[in-house]
This record gives structure tokens, sequence and C-alpha cells, in this order.
């Protein structure tokens, strides 16, 4: 029985792991994992998330308590991959599956669902319809799509030397307003400020804030602060890069640009 327990805790807790990495509230990780815990009918179910940590135990009055801590370093944003966690939860939690394939489900769960390939190109087509949404032309669109090839190759070398993520936003921000910049003396009459703000809609922290708030309304006060910090770093990153770039450019050009 004792193996049960434990198979059950580390189902659960690789569940929440998983869903706290792909950019999931904390109070939806803490409903899936105490939905599994549940089912192992044990006296005492508690499980306690954090940005950065997962906590739970399992407990009966007969047995050892079982009680893990997992330290979270990752995040991102992958929806995909919360929706297979909490798909394989229902289906386990409603008798459809056993604890073990629900354990090698989520273990198979990949942690892409898109190549690079594929991602580089969906940040390429970002500002251009960001571009045309802000009521640019055809100046604007084209140079968009030129920022964020270049956005979209920065990333890529950023993930690969594995640089801090501020850092990246920095320099992600100063390539496109360079590259903005550049292109108003390449093709005179566009307008850098819709290209530039076109480039950075990638990186605004948009699902930062929506978590942020719904953490904070769900009465997960650290959680939701955390949050709304992180999505306030991650937006200065982004002004400071953007404003070192115009800055370099206005000193380069002498004020031409």
């Amino acid at each position: 029985m004792e193996k049960d327990y434990k198979l059950i805790m580390r189902t659960a807790i690789r569940a929440g792991e998983i869903m706290l990495k792909s950019g999931a509230e904390t109070h939806r990780v803490e409903d899936t994992m105490c939905y599994i815990l549940r089912t192992a009918g044990t006296e005492t179910v508690e499980a306690n998330v954090t940005m950065t940590g997962i906590m739970a135990t399992l407990n009966n009055p007969d047995m050892e308590p079982v009680t893990v801590i997992k330290r979270v370093q990752e995040r991102g944003t992958n929806l995909n991959r919360v929706m297979e966690v909490n798909d394989i939860s229902r289906k386990y939690c409603a008798g459809a599956i056993s604890i073990e394939e629900a354990y090698s489900r989520i273990c198979k769960i990949k942690g892409k669902q898109y190549s690079v390939s594929v991602y580089n190109l969906a940040t390429m087509f970002v500002p251009i319809g960001f571009a045309l949404l802000f009521g640019g032309g055809v100046k604007e669109t084209f140079t968009s799509a030129v920022a964020g090839m270049v956005l979209a190759g920065i990333i890529t070398i950023g993930k690969r030397i594995h640089l801090k993520s501020f850092i990246l936003n920095v320099v992600s921000a100063f390539g496109i307003a360079v590259t903005a910049i550049l292109f108003t003396k390449l093709l005179p009459g566009v307008d850098h400020n819709i290209v530039i703000v076109s480039g950075i809609m990638p990186l605004v922290p948009g699902v930062a804030i929506t978590n942020a708030i719904r953490d904070t309304l769900e009465e997960n006060y650290i959680s939701g602060a955390a949050r709304i910090l992180e999505a306030f770093v991650t937006a200065a990153a982004v002004a400071i890069g953007a404003g070192i770039g115009l800055s370099c450019m206005q000193a380069i050009g002498g004020g031409l640009w």
C-alpha cells in the first residue's frame, strides 16, 4: 500500500511541476494536485504551490507521512501541456485509467509542442499582425517582419547559450529598436514607433499579468504578488532595451535618425 501512496504522490508532483513550468495559475496547480492526491484515500491531503516550488503531503494514522518538496526554477507559457495534464488527471480521477497509466502518460508529455522553426515563424508573423492593427502601411509591415526575424534570431541564440530572461529581453528589445531605426534610413517614411511597438509585442508579459490577477482573486497573495513583480521586471527589461537602442542610434546618427 505504501508503494501506491508514493506513486500517487509522484504523479501529483510531476503533474504540478509540468503545469507550473507551463504557465498555469498556482490555484489551478493546487486543485489538480489535490484531486490526484485525494484518490489515495488518506486522512490528510495537502498541496501548497508557489511560483518557485511545490509542497505536498499524504498522511494517515497507520502510515508514515509521505511528504515531497519540489523546486521549480524554469517557467514559460505552454497551455497545451496544461491541457494535457488536466485531461489525464480528469481521466484518472474518474477511474478511466489506472495510476500507473496516468503517471506514464504524464511523464511522456513533451516539452515543446512545435519545432524551433515553427516558433520562429510565428515570432515573425506576430509583429506583422500588430503592425496592421496599429495602422501601419506596407513599409511598416515589411519592417515589422524584419524586426520579427531579428527577434526570433536573438531568442533562439539566447536560449541556446542560456541567457537569463531579463538579459534576453533587454537584448531582444534593443535589437528591435535598432532594426526599426535603421529602416527609417533605408525606407524613408517608415514610422519606427509602429515597428518598435509591434516588434516588442511577443515580449509583453500578458499571461503573467493575467495569472497574477487570477491568483490574487483566488487569495494566493504570495504568488499573485510574485507574478506581478515578474511581469514588472519583464516590462522593465523590454523598456530598458528599447530605450538603449533608441539612445544609441540617436547618438550614432547625430540627430538624423
